[in-house]
């Protein structure tokens, strides 16, 4: 994609490190981690976790209009966890950008949810009740089922009627989102369309096999650190608000940060290996979309998943982008701090990325004392107060799927989103 008039007017968030964008920010701002020890009976698999907490939804809409509120109330109150943290985060976004009251009309507001392989958990429910009592399995089961009933959720608590679509990318969804998102509003499908990272609520034999296959971690990731040993699964939902810049400056909307290039690059690849040249490809493409060049980024936040197949590859990367020189961006990894958010993972880290524009730091990774590549500026055990303009979020996903998004600030716009509490 070109770069595009395309504003980000909303956020919203919930992760293991916080529920909402403020308490993310300030939670990022300290290096907060919420990877914790975890004993699953139902798994012979990795001892640690990122859980998020349960969503209350009722206190999620507190300060939502009556309208919404019933809605939402009537769509999700007793769906499962993914729905419900997927309309909080929706309905915080929607709020943030003032769309929760009919600014805009309802056939030009859309609608794309990030994420696949969304209900297994909900499926493994329904199938104890069928071999119980199968006249017990509910009717609604029928659309909780489909991944698109977030689609279908959302629309309907936002009253959107503009264009939607449900994407998929394993752990690229999120990004994948984003430019999907993006394009909307670019060419004028919608004025503006709220993108939602879904939560991945994993089965135990999803995570096994994870385990399995040696992406997963025993103990806390590591990103970039010699010490590295995969990634630890973390559950996340977050949602952004991208809207076309006239309508934002019609409305009056307060602009956050602009989506200026994205780029997704397969690389005819139908296994779970990374690769440097597809990983480089879509970073250099992002910023000729956005008609910027290496230099001008001060900031990458890294795909790093603590995986050290995945962490070389991309470290290699982005030396093959950036070089070895003084200019090079500081880089961490988000991950390090949430755990992988698997599809939900690319929104929440455009999250935490305009949120250290905005906030002017950058957050700490933790546990990373010998890194894997020297010639990498790493943010280290303590935050860095620095003020870039231009970031990139990376996202790549098993099949060879390879994306990045170029965020810049406006530094006129910069300012605080959390205090450092």
């Amino acid at each position: 994609m070109s770069a595009e008039p395309v504003a980000v007017t909303g956020m919203g968030v919930r992760c293991a490190i916080g529920d909402g964008v403020a308490a993310f920010t300030a939670a990022l701002r300290r290096g907060a981690s919420g990877v914790i020890g975890v004993d699953d009976p139902a798994t012979a698999g990795p001892a640690c976790a990122a859980p998020m907490p349960d969503v209350d939804l009722a206190e999620a809409l507190e300060s939502a209009p009556a309208a919404v509120a019933r809605r939402a109330t009537r769509a999700a109150a007793r769906a499962p966890l993914p729905i419900r943290a997927a309309v909080a985060v929706a309905v915080e976004a929607a709020a943030a950008a003032g769309l929760l009251t009919g600014a805009l009309p309802r056939e030009r507001l859309g609608v794309v949810v990030a994420g696949h392989n969304l209900t297994g958990r909900y499926a493994q429910q329904v199938a104890a009740t069928l071999g119980r009592a199968p006249a017990r399995v509910p009717g609604r089961a029928a659309l909780r089922l489909l991944d698109t009933d977030h689609l279908g959720v959302l629309s309907h608590v936002l009253d959107a009627a503009g264009e939607g679509c449900q994407v998929g990318a394993a752990s690229a969804s999120g990004n994948v989102g984003i430019v999907t998102g993006a394009r909307l509003v670019a060419v004028g499908a919608v004025d503006a369309c709220v993108v939602v990272g879904a939560l991945a609520d994993l089965t135990p034999a999803e995570t096994q096999a994870l385990f399995n296959l040696g992406a997963m971690a025993d103990e806390p990731c590591r990103p970039f650190d010699a010490g590295h040993r995969g990634f630890v699964p973390g559950q996340g939902c977050a949602a952004l608000v991208l809207e076309h810049r006239d309508s934002a400056r019609a409305r009056g909307a307060t602009v956050q940060a602009g989506i200026v290039g994205t780029a997704v690059c397969l690389d005819a690849n139908s296994g779970p290996d990374p690769d440097e040249h597809g990983e480089a490809r879509a970073m250099t493409a992002a910023l000729a979309a956005a008609g910027r060049s290496p230099g001008d980024v001060g900031y990458v936040n890294a795909h790093g998943t603590g995986s050290p197949l995945g962490d070389r590859t991309e470290a290699a990367a982005l030396c093959r982008v950036f070089g070895t020189g003084p200019d090079r961006p500081w880089v961490n990894a988000t991950k390090a701090l949430t755990g992988h958010c698997l599809y939900a993972a690319g929104v929440v880290e455009a999250v935490a990325t305009i949120a250290q524009l905005r906030g002017g730091f950058l957050h700490p990774n933790p546990r990373l004392s010998r890194p894997i590549e020297p010639a990498l500026r790493l943010v280290g055990a303590e935050p860095v107060a620095v003020r870039p303009v231009l970031a990139l979020s990376n996202g790549f996903g098993f099949g060879g799927i390879n994306t990045s998004i170029a965020i810049a600030v406006e530094p006129g716009s910069l300012g605080s989103l959390g205090s450092p509490a």
